[in-house]
């Protein structure tokens, strides 16, 4: 593969793909808001640019064989961001790729898209959307895009329902964690699997507490390793009792199903902040 394109590069979780991606291509572009990223790899550039801003999406993907879109804000906010950077950025990703000829978009989405089903549903990856924020629509609105431009235009595309690419730290995370060996294997199929179309696929690993099916996304051959219930007890220990009232504690959003629209939803998370260093 000549050249991959990463959106969200300088973000915790592109951190972690930087290397792996470099690896598969002869060259890596990362590409985020920041003016500069720091020390690069052997085969790596990185380019300054806005999701939003369609002419500089086009020409950062030019030559492109795959892109790797984990830019957005990741958090809930006032919708107008949202607006900007994840519905209007997801557009942009994807008429770039199109108007460029790029095989395929392999993106972040997020379990946020059906956030307000009940974890005791067990839910597939053809569970309908049911949002529990603005973030969450958002995801909903670019798995429709990638829906829709794979049927009328032929641009494939893994969309990644991530859960909890974060380590273990609360009770929801038992069952949602996706260790970053995980996903770093979870890209990969989804760069490697030799046609994908359309497909949608829960970033979850081994947990014995999972709370979602990726049965019906076997072809992508993702066989996650790792299992949260090493910390389970510990956990459980450790925190109070969970109310069965409270949509945070029964829906599969966590926090982000009690929030109101508009306020963070990681605020109340205690994510770690474990990004690597090239």
């Amino acid at each position: 593969m000549k050249k991959i394109v990463l959106t969200g590069a300088a973000g915790r979780l592109g951190s972690y793909l930087r290397e792996p991606l470099s690896n598969m291509a002869d060259a890596l572009v990362s590409t985020d808001l920041m003016p500069e990223m720091g020390k690069l790899l052997a085969n790596e550039t990185y380019v300054s640019a806005d999701l939003s801003d369609l002419p500089s999406m086009v020409e950062l993907l030019k030559g492109a064989d795959m892109v790797v879109h984990f830019g957005a804000i990741g958090d809930e906010a006032p919708f107008d961001a949202i607006l900007q950077a994840n519905i209007v950025g997801a557009y942009n990703i994807w008429e770039a790729a199109y108007q460029n000829g790029v095989r395929r978009v392999v993106y972040a989405s997020s379990i946020h898209a059906v956030g307000m089903h009940k974890k005791t549903d067990f839910i597939g990856t053809d569970a309908p959307h049911r949002p529990d924020t603005y973030y969450g629509l958002a995801k909903c609105f670019a798995e429709d895009l990638a829906s829709l431009y794979w049927d009328k235009r032929g641009v494939e595309s893994v969309c990644m329902r991530i859960l909890s690419a974060a380590q273990v730290s609360n009770p929801r995370a038992v069952g949602s964690w996706l260790s970053y060996d995980d996903l770093i294997q979870l890209v990969e199929k989804s760069i490697t699997t030799p046609v994908t179309g359309f497909s949608v696929v829960y970033g979850v690993s081994n947990n014995d507490r999972a709370p979602v099916d990726n049965a019906l996304a076997s072809h992508l051959g993702y066989k996650p390793k790792d299992n949260a219930e090493q910390f389970a007890a510990a956990i459980y220990a450790s925190e109070p009792a969970l109310d069965p009232q409270d949509p945070g504690a029964m829906c599969h959003g966590g926090p982000f199903a009690s929030v109101e629209l508009g306020d963070s939803g990681v605020a109340t998370m205690k994510i770690a902040d474990d990004k690597k260093q090239v």
